[in-house]
């Protein structure tokens, strides 16, 4: 796998911004980092929802972590999907953290959640993909929410061959429909032109395909961000929704890219929007990382990282 750097961009990116993930009360968020010079890596959890170790990953970059450890365990890339489909429900289902949450999680649906469980929190489209892996279903991605897990498996296998036929069926094992599949591939064709060094990836991401009709809305919330750039990214990401769903979490993470220069900086501003930063972060996290390579994601934040020591040893 070549420019393995991006993916450690995006899993650098979700674990600084993890131990603040869902927090959508402006006011507890202002608090939360209210002095400190470093809002990363917050050693205390202040996501209201569940509670996992400082430098572990969210539920979404967790997804691509599946996929690189299939990548690097398959002999034959025929198998890649199949051995991926398996340690998913390894990962997730039952026997799991994140399949012991499950009855706390379905409990949160009834009553005033008072305060996080201990433990990973298991994603509605990786829930659906369970279910239908067990049912044998020929294409096993969920169905009932448009977020980011489709484009977090993706990355991984992107940096490893991205034939666009492949890609959406890797997007469409975790999160199948037309919204997941098209906005899942934006951000990766966006990366993709980060990392030939384009000057203005996003701008010409505009300009290759703005009469691809299959692009027509991605384009046009591009355009929606674009004249917003002087706009505050906090007041920007709430207008366009602090939520998990697409079209809301790409445009956020857009007006991040458009409005930063760097890696630090884009991811900073990513977390202090609240809400499902994590998901943003995946998306501004790597294409830093493909437009200005290893070196821009701050080393105190790798070595913080968990799960970044296994790409690191294959990078190296």
């Amino acid at each position: 796998m070549d420019n393995l750097h991006i993916f450690l961009g995006a899993t650098v990116a979700d674990a600084a911004t993890r131990p603040l993930h869902w927090v959508y009360d402006p006011k507890k968020l202002k608090k939360y980092i209210k002095g400190k010079k470093e809002i990363a890596f917050l050693k205390k959890n202040k996501s209201p929802f569940y509670n996992i170790k400082t430098g572990n990953v969210s539920g979404y970059n967790d997804v691509g972590q599946v996929m690189f450890r299939t990548l690097l365990s398959s002999k034959k890339k025929k198998d890649v999907l199949k051995n991926f489909k398996k340690n998913v429900i390894k990962n997730f289902g039952p026997g799991s953290n994140y399949w012991k949450n499950l009855k706390l999680r379905k409990k949160y649906k009834k009553v005033k959640w008072k305060k996080p469980m201990n433990g990973p929190w298991i994603h509605q489209n990786i829930l659906e993909t369970i279910q239908n892996i067990k049912s044998k279903k020929i294409i096993t991605g969920g169905t009932k929410v448009n977020e980011s897990d489709g484009y977090c498996a993706a990355l991984p296998y992107f940096l490893y061959g991205n034939k666009e036929k492949e890609l959406k069926r890797v997007i469409k094992s975790i999160a199948n429909s037309r919204i997941n599949e098209k906005y899942a591939l934006s951000k990766l064709k966006i990366i993709e032109l980060a990392n030939k060094k384009d000057k203005n990836p996003v701008q010409s991401f505009v300009k290759k395909y703005k009469k691809n009709r299959y692009f027509k809305d991605v384009i046009s919330n591009i355009k929606k961000v674009s004249k917003l750039k002087n706009q505050n990214h906090i007041m920007t990401v709430r207008k366009f929704g602090k939520a998990c769903s697409y079209p809301g979490t790409f445009m956020g993470s857009i007006h991040a890219i458009i409005t930063s220069n760097n890696y630090k900086s884009a991811i900073t501003k990513t977390i202090k929007a609240g809400g499902c930063n994590c998901s943003r972060a995946n998306f501004v996290g790597a294409y830093f990382a493909a437009l200005k390579g290893i070196k821009c994601i701050p080393k105190k934040w790798i070595k913080k990282t968990i799960p970044a020591n296994r790409i690191l040893k294959v990078i190296i």
